[in-house]
């Protein structure tokens, strides 16, 4: 097991939905070989960084599933991405100085992003993802609290992504980043 020889080993894809310091929701999406060891860390570390772990389907209701494809500004311009997203079945196209954001349904999700390879070459980072559908505005002190709570999720091993639904201010960002 230890070099990776056993190909018994299966793999659960799990969902933790908890709350964090303000009353932030968070969903915990995690991919584990032991679901109680898997189960007891998440638990851990949301007691341990003041947050609590809540039932099934406590706050996935306050979160919006979608298929993001993300290109570079280099690969077209705004309108050309625009165009082509919505062509292919795409629900959005944001794009900025930095680049594209193209959105979609998750059933739509693989033709869209292949047709976009086709047309613009491999993306820099696609997949599927949580996006809260309110959010909630947090002070400094809960936004430190929050930020410790969600390392120390991305640290475990088995946590694949945290997504949040708190909005934090610029000024408040800068402190706790000074």
């Amino acid at each position: 097991k230890a070099q990776g020889g056993d190909d018994s080993v299966n793999y659960d894809e799990l969902r933790y939905e908890g709350f964090g310091p303000g009353g932030i929701a968070l969903l915990v999406d995690a991919m584990t070989d032991n679901r109680n060891r898997t189960a007891a860390e998440v638990r851990s570390i949301f007691n341990k960084h003041g947050g609590a772990l809540g039932e099934s389907g406590s706050v996935n209701y306050m979160f919006e599933r979608f298929g993001a494809i993300r290109y570079g500004a280099a690969a077209a311009s705004a309108d050309d991405m625009f165009e082509a997203a919505l062509e292919v079945g795409a629900s959005d196209c944001e794009s900025d100085e930095d680049g594209h954001e193209v959105f979609c349904a998750p059933d739509d999700f693989g033709d869209v992003c292949e047709a976009l390879a086709e047309r613009f070459g491999a993306p820099e980072n696609a997949g599927l993802m949580w996006k809260a559908q309110t959010t909630i505005s947090i002070d400094e002190q809960a936004a430190e609290s929050l930020f410790k709570l969600m390392e120390a999720l991305d640290d475990c091993d088995d946590v694949q992504n945290v997504s949040a639904n708190f909005e934090v201010s610029d000024d408040v960002m800068r402190k706790l980043t000074a």
